[in-house]
């Protein structure tokens, strides 16, 4: 049975928009981009001392239900971790913190909350296994309990920046101030945050890829020279 001419002009239409549909699909996977292409992904570890704000970091910024691994302070702790100017902390990450965040559809991060007491310290080398840099996280009320991460990375020729928790009430400093306390090099990137606030984590979680993409080119450039 022959087809009235509008059926098979609406035959013509969808075969086109069908064709079109898959040109364009074909174009976005041989470019890169669209549903079709793979995002790249890469490994953040987030570091720092005890209660600077790690698992609070994760869980601001992750759009998933972030992992954790954290336990009531206990009596068994005192004198172990230091609580001090941290009366409101009641737990403590045992293990890790995970989460993840996608940048557009082409970067997802996946971050790795370090265990911040000594401790624990044991599990770094496992949790920064191929990460390609890491955010080591500061309080101005106790910023010498960043040195252990920062000679950890530096020793372990880890890509990393310093961001620091604007705790209410803690002293404000310049991060040019921070960078002499902590005898950081010039190029190493200080940045002040809070880590309850997703749009300021981004821009923390940014400013390290972009520190990481140029520390690459550079050691590229002087590899070739």
């Amino acid at each position: 049975m022959d087809l009235n001419p509008y059926d098979s002009a609406r035959q013509d239409s969808a075969r086109q928009d069908s064709a079109r549909h898959d040109t364009a699909r074909q174009d976005s996977a041989s470019q890169g981009t669209g549903p079709s292409a793979v995002p790249s992904t890469a490994k953040i570890l987030i570091a720092g001392g005890f209660g600077v704000g790690k698992t609070t970091l994760v869980g601001s910024v992750s759009e998933i239900r972030p992992l954790r691994t954290e336990e009531p302070l206990s009596d068994r702790s005192v004198g172990i971790d230091d609580t001090h100017g941290l009366s409101a902390k009641t737990t403590t990450t045992v293990a890790m913190d995970f989460g993840r965040i996608s940048f557009s559809s082409q970067l997802v991060l996946y971050l790795f909350g370090t265990p911040g007491q000594e401790r624990f310290w044991f599990m770094w080398d496992d949790l920064s296994f191929g990460a390609i840099g890491a955010v080591v996280m500061a309080d101005t009320r106790r910023v010498a309990d960043c040195f252990a991460s920062i000679d950890y990375f530096e020793r372990n020729d880890i890509p990393f920046i310093v961001a620091v928790n604007c705790f209410e009430g803690a002293p404000r400093f310049e991060a040019d101030d921070i960078r002499i306390a902590l005898t950081l090099k010039p190029e190493i990137p200080v940045v002040l945050c809070d880590a309850r606030d997703r749009e300021s984590v981004k821009k923390v979680l940014i400013g390290l890829a972009r520190y990481v993409m140029l520390s690459r080119s550079q050691a590229t450039t002087a590899s070739r020279g």
